[in-house]
């Protein structure tokens, strides 16, 4: 048979005619050439939604490609590592591992803890440098001076009469039971006694300047 389009009728029997060589092909032979052929195309992939085996390998795009080309996981290292620069802050609510673990790419420090972020702003001195640190959980009370004023204008001390029960001089007076009328007046004295006390109000100051915080984990990339 010199049909080609017969093959698939081919017995080990039969013989095929090589073509341009002009030798006699016997049917093992034919059949063993189908094998072959028949392996190589399962071993390729569908072009309609292919189930890849083993590790396969394309060509990675450039960096900022936004294409439906395939994306390598060397592309998608890249463009994290980009999105994550060194000096990048790294935060996370719900898990304590190093970012190099999570992320696969660069080194990583624990950072900020026990602190909050601010922004940077060059016009305020304690805010115009990257990492500066300042501030105080507890509150700090301002110096301060209590002045305390006190008027009083004097008092009087009224006295007299004055008895004697016994004879005697009293005032130039002799006899029994006499009433000393230069006993009798007032005196003045100056402002005496008078004490002023600070009375302690308030409560303490220990982590009184804390703002409403969440607590969650943070790095820094440092290569």
């Amino acid at each position: 048979m010199s049909d080609y389009s017969k093959a698939t009728n081919f017995t080990t029997k039969d013989t095929l005619p090589t073509g341009n060589a002009g030798k006699i092909v016997k049917g093992t032979e034919l059949d063993t050439e189908f094998t072959a052929i028949a392996s190589a195309v399962a071993s390729k992939a569908d072009i309609s939604s292919p189930a890849l085996l083993g590790t396969p390998t394309a060509p990675t795009a450039s960096a900022g490609t936004n294409t439906t080309q395939l994306a390598t996981t060397a592309f998608v290292t890249a463009a994290l590592s980009a999105a994550y620069p060194i000096g990048s802050i790294y935060i996370n609510a719900g898990s304590s591992t190093n970012p190099n673990t999570l992320l696969g790419f660069g080194t990583w420090a624990a950072f900020g803890a026990g602190k909050v972020l601010v922004g940077l702003d060059s016009a305020d001195a304690m805010f115009d440098t990257l990492e500066e640190t300042g501030g105080s959980k507890n509150a700090i009370n301002v110096s301060h001076t209590h002045t305390a004023t006190v008027t009083d204008a004097g008092h009087t001390h009224q006295s007299g009469p004055v008895l004697s029960t016994a004879p005697g001089t009293l005032g130039g007076n002799t006899g029994p039971w006499r009433v000393d009328s230069s006993g009798l007046g007032t005196s003045t004295s100056a402002t005496t006694g008078i004490t002023v006390a600070n009375s302690t109000e308030g409560s303490s100051g220990t982590n009184a300047n804390v703002q409403p915080y969440i607590v969650v984990n943070m790095w820094k990339r440092t290569a």
